[in-house]
């Protein structure tokens, strides 16, 4: 039986000319990459808001949005702030080629592209995004909290499971804008030449201390690393695996359940195969005493509502 394919890196091409799409999809595509195409600024934002592409070659000169807005955009959203962005323009100035890097390029080719050259180079940052994603998901793997900001505060890069600590601390999908808010006034502060200033952050939320930060200190350029815990009130899996005995992965397949979350979703959550996910569901069943995941969920809520 033949090895199935390995999948394509996917390159997202934002520009405003039908010509230079189709030029450089064909060429991405010989070349074995997948190819998105989003013809304006706004439209390669709603992209991305729903597909996470490995790399994306952005046209500096757009109308309504230009690519250096795009850009800015494009990395002030954590979740796909470490995607490599390489601009592509006729703007050869010194001033553009810098305005494209602050904006949060990586590189920047001039038209007419050379695809050898941009070949290259798409190669390059590839490698580069994955050595650097690496080390977080090693971080990750390893149980690790961790979350990097700028010195105004905002997401440099935070580990999967720190933004799952978050979100569940403050009870939102959009738990990270509660704590880039906090972080940056205390960095604002910690900033401030001659002031004295404790490494930790206390997060509240709903009247209720939330979140513990760590500031551990300065790791790279405007990279400045916290880690996070979550305060000392019981954590919505831990009241589950204490209630009904279960293990800790048993307990936040339930919660997620609870949630209304599916096998698959909670597969990417939990970085699980859906394999995996249904033998803990199998566990997860005997030990409530119900037979799906409906009933499952039902006792789950009741139990957390009580406390």
């Amino acid at each position: 039986m033949a090895e199935p394919a390995p999948p394509r890196d996917i390159v997202l091409l934002v520009d405003d000319s039908p010509d230079a799409l189709g030029f450089l999809t064909d060429a991405l595509e010989q070349s074995g990459f997948s190819a998105l195409i989003a013809t304006s600024g706004q439209a390669a934002l709603n992209i991305v808001e729903r597909i996470t592409p490995d790399i994306i070659l952005l046209d500096a000169v757009m109308p309504s949005m230009d690519g250096f807005e795009t850009c800015r955009r494009i990395k002030a959203n954590a979740a796909i702030s470490q995607v490599p962005v390489i601009f592509m323009t006729g703007l050869t100035e010194t001033e553009h080629v810098v305005h494209a890097l602050e904006s949060g390029g990586v590189d920047y080719l001039t038209k007419p592209i050379n695809v050898d050259e941009l070949r290259a180079r798409i190669r390059v940052h590839l490698r580069n995004a994955r050595s650097a994603q690496s080390a977080r998901v090693a971080l990750d793997a390893a149980g690790r909290h961790l979350l990097a900001v700028r010195s105004d505060g905002s997401i440099h890069w935070s580990t999967p499971q720190a933004t799952r600590l978050v979100n569940a601390a403050i009870g939102s999908d959009d738990g990270l804008d509660v704590v880039v808010r906090e972080i940056g006034a205390f960095m604002r502060e910690r900033n401030k030449a001659g002031t004295p200033r404790d490494n930790s952050l206390a997060i509240s939320h709903g009247g209720q201390a939330a979140l513990q930060l760590a500031f551990l200190g300065t790791i790279g350029p405007d990279e400045h690393l916290f880690r996070l815990t979550a305060s000392s009130k019981r954590s919505d899996d831990e009241i589950l695996r204490q209630h009904f005995a279960l293990t800790q992965r048993e307990s936040e397949v339930l919660l997620w359940i609870a949630k209304g979350k599916a096998n698959r979703d909670i597969g990417e959550i939990l970085g699980l195969s859906a394999r995996t996910v249904n033998k803990h569901l199998e566990q997860i069943y005997v030990k409530l005493g119900v037979e799906n995941r409906a009933s499952a969920a039902v006792k789950a809520a009741h139990v957390l509502h009580e406390i």
